[in-house]
């Protein structure tokens, strides 16, 4: 029997397929499952346009069995078969797809999709086998015909036997070596998982001989093992199945099974579209932070699958990166894939998919911020951080789609509250949103900066997280209100004519004062918003002091700093020392320059410089 060569660029194609195409070798599995399955459609299909033919799918089936004593692996289908010029043309020629011309010719606009397009899953056996075997009878043939192939050699076609219509495809599995334990692929619980994973809702049975165990007749403890044939896909994927049929608990049940989570989900999203691309896809909003959500080590995306088949794990490009907290899958037979169905192209079928999710999610949140308050708040507590580093990542071209789901913590609401809600209580005569920044709540509760504006009567948010500066920097403004933090040198609360009465009286001690200070501040006021603390730092230009905090920590920290300006309060008997000591004792003024200079560094968690000059300092006050 003569054996026929591959062509010299498919022999190519094989090589490099078999080393470097598929990243898992465990995919070759999904790949014979799933040309069987277009197998058993195409006689679907035909059975559509030819009456002398019937097609009840409960005759339709893929069977795979191992023989571990001969590493063989067989996967049987009952479908439409080969004729030997099939065999030729669509295994003796890598990348020409019979389900791509099979397709093309019979023009197919049924819900029902032809998996394979390219011809080349075939092959991925190879990566395991060292001998792939194909036994094959078509449809309305008495003949059968026998493939044979242990690679990039060639290959044989020969005349054999076979009682029904189908294709049966044998590989010999490779022997084990140093890197690779090829034992797995004959091995009933590890074949079972690789189905499960990326053929369960393949829609033809997929069935194996199962061991189960069961008591010996007659016996009280001793067990037996039997071999029991069974199905091991589901067939039927829950997102196909109609919203009304389907349970929270349906829900909750795919959510676990699919490990998307050890929680239970707070809402889910389940959607069907048909248009210019069509898809099915289950969105879930988690409760909880995974443990490595704001890591590197965090993968996000959706599961992808194409007719029921799972291409990717994580398809990143489904979501954008302040959304990545979503789990879920997609299903859609638009997507163009590449030969080894693994890598996307990037089309514009894919980016619609993305968009539409995008909108879906956005509004799913939003139903969730206006109907079950409580249950966005648990959502906020875990993934508002990474919402308003979408705010800020982008130069802030995210910020439309997302400032509406902000949340702060309130001065006057003690929780959280929404830009919307604080606009929605503004006095008239009150100019800017503001806020205060710091470590925690009790921390802010405390900040001296605070007193004016609350004795105004303003609403203060509170900014905890590192973010929240940066994203409310970019955001810039909310409907038209600027945000204001309570440490800026300007708060736009009028009480500017007695202010600089004080100024002008005061100004060659806070002349004298900056000196002594030189460059660590850039100016030293009298304060018009203390009220009962003597001192405060509060900011010009647009770092604040929590931001130099944040930049200084990094690993690339370029010393950008705050200009600090330390203010006075007038009206504090601290104050009425100072004078004292400007008047009489300039060394003793300089002694209070720097304690208070210090104090006001630690109100603003800012490390002192010199700890052990600031005690001496202290005692010689006491002294």
């Amino acid at each position: 029997m003569e054996k026929k060569l591959f062509k010299a660029e498919s022999k190519r194609l094989l090589e490099m397929m078999i080393n470097s195409i598929y990243s898992q070798k465990e995919i070759f599995l999904r790949e014979l499952i799933s040309n069987a399955s277009d197998a058993i459609d195409k006689i679907y299909y035909k059975a559509l346009t030819d009456d002398s033919l019937s097609f009840n799918k409960d005759s339709y089936y893929i069977k795979v069995a191992a023989d571990k004593e001969n590493r063989t692996l067989t996967i049987t289908d009952t479908g439409i078969g080969m004729t030997k010029e099939e065999l030729e043309s669509n295994l003796g020629i890598i990348a020409q797809s019979g389900s791509l011309a099979f397709k093309t010719e019979n023009e197919l606009k049924d819900e029902h999709e032809i998996i394979g397009q390219f011809g080349v899953g075939f092959y991925s056996a190879f990566m395991v086998a060292d001998e792939v075997t194909v036994i094959t009878k078509a449809l309305g043939s008495d003949e059968a015909f026998m493939w044979q192939s242990a690679g990039a050699d060639g290959y044989t076609i020969e005349s054999t036997q076979k009682d029904s219509v189908g294709t049966e495809i044998t590989l010999k599995i490779k022997e084990n070596t140093e890197e690779e334990n090829y034992d797995e692929y004959v091995e009933e619980y590890r074949l079972k998982s690789i189905i499960k994973k990326y053929s369960d809702f393949i829609r033809y049975p997929i069935k194996m001989d199962v061991t189960e165990s069961r008591l010996k007749e007659g016996s009280e403890n001793e067990y037996e093992e039997y071999q029991e044939e069974q199905t091991i896909n589901s067939m039927v994927p829950i997102w196909r199945k109609n919203k009304s049929e389907l349970t929270d608990e349906d829900y909750e049940n795919f959510y676990a099974e699919k490990h998307y989570g050890f929680d239970k989900p707070l809402a889910h999203i389940h959607t069907s579209v048909d248009g210019a691309v069509s898809y099915h896809a289950i969105l879930y909003i988690p409760e909880k932070t995974p443990f490595d959500y704001y890591s590197k080590e965090y993968e996000k995306g959706l599961e992808l699958y194409s007719n029921g088949v799972l291409i990717m794990n994580k398809c990143a490009d489904l979501l954008p990166d302040y959304f990545s907290f979503v789990k879920g899958m997609v299903d859609s037979p638009d997507l163009s894939l590449n030969i080894s169905r693994e890598i996307l192209q990037h089309d514009r079928q894919l980016k619609r998919i993305a968009n539409n999710i995008n909108k879906k999610i956005k509004s799913e949140l939003q139903n969730l911020l206006k109907n079950d308050r409580d249950k966005y708040v648990t959502f906020y507590e875990s993934f508002g951080r990474q919402l308003k580093y979408g705010v800020y990542s982008d130069f802030g071209a995210n910020k439309d789609v997302l400032q509406d789901l902000l949340m702060f913590y309130s001065s006057k609401e003690k929780k959280l509250v929404t830009l919307d809600e604080y606009i929605s209580r503004m006095p008239e005569d009150q100019k800017y949103i503001y806020y205060a920044s710091g470590e925690s709540n009790e921390r802010i509760e405390k900040l001296p900066q605070t007193e004016l504006v609350s004795e105004k009567g303003y609403e203060i948010l509170y900014f905890t997280d590192e973010v929240d500066e940066f994203a409310i920097k970019m955001l810039m403004s909310y409907k038209e209100k600027e945000f204001k933090s309570v440490s800026s040198s300007d708060l736009g609360i009028d009480e500017k004519e007695k202010t600089e009465t004080e100024e002008k009286e005061n100004k060659d001690l806070f002349d004298f004062m900056k000196n002594i200070l030189s460059d660590k501040v850039k100016d030293v006021r009298a304060s018009k918003r203390l009220r009962s603390h003597p001192v405060c730092f509060s900011t010009d230009g647009e770092v604040t002091i929590e931001m130099e905090k944040i930049l200084s920590a990094m690993p690339d920290n370029q010393n950008i700093q705050a200009e600090k300006v330390l203010e006075i309060n007038t009206n504090h008997e601290v104050f009425q020392s100072l004078k004292a000591a400007f008047e009489n004792d300039q060394e003793k003024l300089t002694l209070y320059t720097n304690l208070l200079y210090n104090q006001a560094l630690l109100i603003e968690g800012l490390p002192i410089k010199d700890p052990v000059e600031f005690t001496n300092d202290i005692c010689k006050v006491m002294a």
